[in-house]
C-alpha cells in the first residue's frame, strides 16, 4: 500500500512543513485524496484511448469535407470553431446547400467514382442516399443518449438538431387563446386566411403525415377534408419566408412554420407567437457518414463531437435545437420536455416510405 508522502507526485506533503496547521490531525483524509487522484489519473488513458486513436489517425488525414445545411454563420462557423479548438490540425471544408442539392452531390460524386464529400447532414439528405447504399455505418460515442426515435437501429444516422412545425400567428391578427385545439383551424374566420410551404418535408405534406400518424387513417382523413374547406394558401417560400409575411399581416396564420423561428422574431417585438396545438410535425436534422469517405476518420471525429454534449450546447448557443434531450434549449420551452407537448417525430425511413403519398394527397385535396 502506498504511504502517504511517498508518492513521487506528492513529496513529503509537497514540501508543507510536517507541524503545519494544514497537515496537522489531516494525514488519513490527505492519503485518501492522493490514492484517488492516483486512480484517477491511471484511468484517463484507458477512457480516453480511443477518442484520442481516432484524433490521430483523422490528423494524418489533414481535413474533413461537411456537406451540410445548417445556416453558415448562425451554426456551422461557431460549430467548426469549437472543433477547432478541442482538435487542431484538422482543416474543415464546408460546403452549404439545401437538403436536396446536397443529396444530389453524393449522389453524382459516387456515379462518378470520385467521392469527395465525408459527412453529410439535412432534414431531406438522408432517404435518397440510404435507398441508394451510400451511407456508411457508424454508431457515435453518445448514441446511446438520444432516444431511439432519433438515431437508426442499423447505425447508419442521428438526429443532430430536432425542428418543431407549429402554427405560428400574428398576434395583433389571431388572440392567443382563439386557436387551442386542430379544429379551431377549421372555424369560418379563418378560411383564405392560413398560408403553408410547399415544401415536402418541412412543409405541408410533413404536415399532412403528422395528422395520419396522429389521429389515424380515418380521422385523420376527415379532418383533413374539413381543413380543405378553408382554402389554405400553397406558397412556394421556405416557413422562414411565409412566417415574414404573417408578421406583415399578409397571412393571420402560418399553418405549419419552425416553433423557434416564431420565438426568435417575437423576441426582436414582431407580433408572432408559436401555438401549442398538435399534431406537431417533427421532421429532423440527420448526420452521417458518406460511404467510400476520402477522410472517413477525420469525418467520424467531427460527427462525434456535433453529436457530443459539447457540440450540443454549440448548438443551443446559436438558436438551434439540440437534439439530445438532456441539452435543453436557450428558450427550453421550445422543446416538448420543457414546453410540455408532444410531437410526432418524423425519421429519414418514415420520410422515405410515405412521402410520396403524403404529395400525393396534398396535392389532390389542396391544388
Amino acid at each position: 500500500m502506498m504511504k502517504c508522502g511517498s508518492h513521487p507526485l506528492f513529496p513529503a506533503h509537497a514540501g508543507i512543513p510536517t507541524g503545519s496547521p494544514l497537515l496537522r490531525g489531516r494525514a488519513p483524509s490527505l492519503c485518501r485524496v492522493i490514492v484517488f487522484i492516483t486512480a484517477f489519473i491511471a484511468f484517463i488513458p484507458r477512457v480516453y484511448a480511443a477518442d484520442d486513436a481516432l484524433y490521430a489517425a483523422a490528423k494524418k488525414e489533414g481535413k474533413v469535407v461537411w456537406y451540410t445545411s445548417l445556416i453558415v454563420n448562425q451554426a456551422v462557423r461557431p460549430l467548426v470553431a469549437a472543433f477547432n479548438k478541442k482538435y487542431p490540425g484538422i482543416d474543415v471544408q464546408y460546403s452549404r446547400g439545401d437538403s436536396g442539392p446536397n443529396a444530389i452531390k453524393v449522389l453524382d460524386e459516387a456515379r462518378a467514382g470520385k467521392v469527395e464529400g465525408d459527412v453529410f447532414d439535412g432534414i431531406a439528405t438522408t432517404p435518397p442516399l440510404l435507398k441508394a447504399g451510400l451511407v456508411e455505418k457508424f454508431v457515435p460515442t453518445d448514441a446511446d443518449k438520444y432516444p431511439a426515435a432519433l438515431r437508426d437501429p442499423e447505425g447508419r444516422w442521428n438526429a443532430l438538431v430536432l425542428y418543431f412545425l407549429t402554427p405560428g400567428i400574428n398576434t395583433d391578427l389571431v388572440g392567443k387563446d382563439e386557436i387551442k385545439t386542430a379544429q379551431d383551424l377549421l372555424n369560418p374566420k379563418w378560411k383564405g386566411k392560413i398560408a403553408w410551404s410547399t415544401e415536402p418535408s418541412s412543409g405541408a405534406p410533413a404536415y399532412v403525415g403528422a395528422v395520419l400518424m396522429s389521429m389515424g387513417e380515418d380521422k385523420g382523413m376527415a379532418f383533413l377534408r374539413a381543413l380543405a374547406k378553408q382554402e389554405v394558401v400553397n406558397v412556394d417560400a421556405t416557413n422562414r419566408a411565409i412566417l415574414d409575411q404573417v408578421i406583415v399581416g399578409q397571412y393571420a396564420i402560418a399553418l405549419s412554420i419552425f416553433n423557434h423561428h416564431a420565438e426568435i422574431s417575437a423576441q426582436k417585438g414582431a407580433p408572432v407567437a408559436w401555438l401549442k396545438v398538435e399534431p406537431i410535425p417533427a421532421p429532423f436534422h440527420s448526420i452521417g457518414l458518406v460511404k467510400n469517405a476520402p477522410h472517413p476518420n477525420a469525418a467520424k471525429l467531427l460527427i462525434d463531437f456535433l453529436l457530443s454534449e459539447e457540440g450540443q450546447r454549440v448548438f443551443a448557443d446559436v438558436d438551434y435545437l439540440p437534439a439530445m434531450p438532456s441539452v435543453p434549449a436557450k428558450v427550453p420551452g421550445l422543446k416538448p420536455e420543457g414546453g410540455g407537448f408532444a410531437a410526432d417525430f418524423i425519421s429519414p425511413a418514415t420520410m422515405s416510405a410515405n412521402i410520396e403519398r403524403w404529395v400525393k394527397i396534398k396535392n389532390e385535396l389542396f391544388p
